[in-house]
């Protein structure tokens, strides 16, 4: 079992409850797939850099969990089939940092 970050950019049109609907639903998925989630961070909507399927703004949720490639594997086959996702990114750690939130509102 290795160490993960996922971060998930859904459009920026979606409902309060479509967010909390999606953050439960890969939470679950993570779980379900013999993961761990640690820690889950929503870092809000934010603007991109460049646009993404012609979106400026998007809303940023962040899992860090342990898991193993039945996990990655099951992650990536939700989220290609997702609508409300327009982009993805799963980094490897050695060690994961849970202490530090990068994106809090609170500075």
């Amino acid at each position: 079992m290795g160490f993960y970050e996922n971060t998930l950019i859904l459009k920026q049109d979606l409902a309060d409850k479509e967010i909390k609907n999606v953050k439960e639903k890969y939470n679950q998925v993570i779980n379900d797939a013999s993961g761990k989630v640690m820690k889950i961070e929503e870092w809000g909507l934010l603007n991109l850099a460049n646009k993404i399927k012609n979106f400026k703004k998007g809303f940023f949720i962040h899992y860090k969990f342990e898991g193993s490639k039945i996990t990655l594997d099951e992650i990536k086959k939700r989220v290609n089939l997702d609508n409300s996702i327009i982009r993805h990114l799963v980094v490897k750690y050695k060690k994961l940092d849970t202490k530090n939130e990068f994106f809090s509102k609170t500075k």
